[in-house]
């Protein structure tokens, strides 16, 4: 079984999903009392937040960088950015480490591939939808990537992830939201599949609430990683 370092806290409640769902996945293909063998770094979202607003990302990837190579020398096999948008970041980490960095946004674009699903909405952060790096990684795989055109959708999206999920706020009204904002991308963008590219929407919306495929990157990741520690997949 192959060891997987996770950085997490970005936040706790998409880390929570990460421990639980791994641990559970190994255990139903396994059985008996086996889980997977995990090390969780959990950083103080607080911290790295602040960095966020200030547009300070090269301090947030010198921590990120340094928590992967702690994560190394502690016998990691891979390593896990257990959220979307630090994904930025996950170049710079990569050519910190000698061990693989997982990246979510292949993950999700073999699920979208699998369903022959190649024109696709992303919601996620601000971040993740007005900048190009989890968009380009997609496209790099063969997918034809649209965000909400409407800057005060990218604002709410972004403002119930921050305000309401990272809290485990969960509002009717804001589920509302999103189901009008991927509605109207499959009207005026013609999107065959939404990409929840944020580890908290899921917690928002589920596949009955629409009409088209949900390809979630939380559970993406998860399923990538846990034939990664079972050796399905070799590193």
């Amino acid at each position: 079984m192959k060891i997987i370092g996770i950085i997490g806290g970005m936040s706790y409640e998409s880390s929570i999903h990460y421990y639980e769902r791994i641990n559970k996945q190994v255990n139903a293909r396994v059985g008996n009392l086996t889980c997977a063998k995990m090390i969780i770094y959990n950083v103080n979202f607080e911290e790295i937040r602040k960095f966020m607003l200030n547009d300070e990302w090269d301090k947030i990837a010198i921590e990120l960088a340094n928590i992967a190579m702690k994560l190394e020398n502690a016998g990691a096999d891979c390593i896990v950015i257990a959220t979307n948008t630090m994904h930025k970041l996950a170049e710079y980490v990569q050519n910190k480490i000698s061990i693989p960095l997982i990246h979510i946004a292949d993950c999700v674009a073999e699920k979208c591939k699998e369903m022959e699903i190649f024109k696709v909405g992303l919601l996620g952060t601000k971040y993740t939808m007005v900048e190009e790096f989890l968009k380009n990684r997609l496209e790099s795989n063969g997918l034809l990537v649209s965000v909400p055109e409407d800057n005060s959708d990218v604002d709410e999206i972004d403002r119930i992830i921050f305000n309401e999920l990272c809290k485990g706020k969960i509002k009717d009204s804001s589920k509302q939201y999103y189901i009008d904002v991927i509605n109207k991308m499959i009207e005026t963008k013609g999107i065959e599949g939404i990409i929840l590219g944020c580890t908290e929407i899921e917690m928002l919306i589920k596949s009955k609430d629409i009409q088209i495929p949900i390809f979630d990157t939380t559970q993406s990741h998860i399923d990538f990683i846990v034939d990664i520690c079972l050796e399905k997949i070799n590193l």
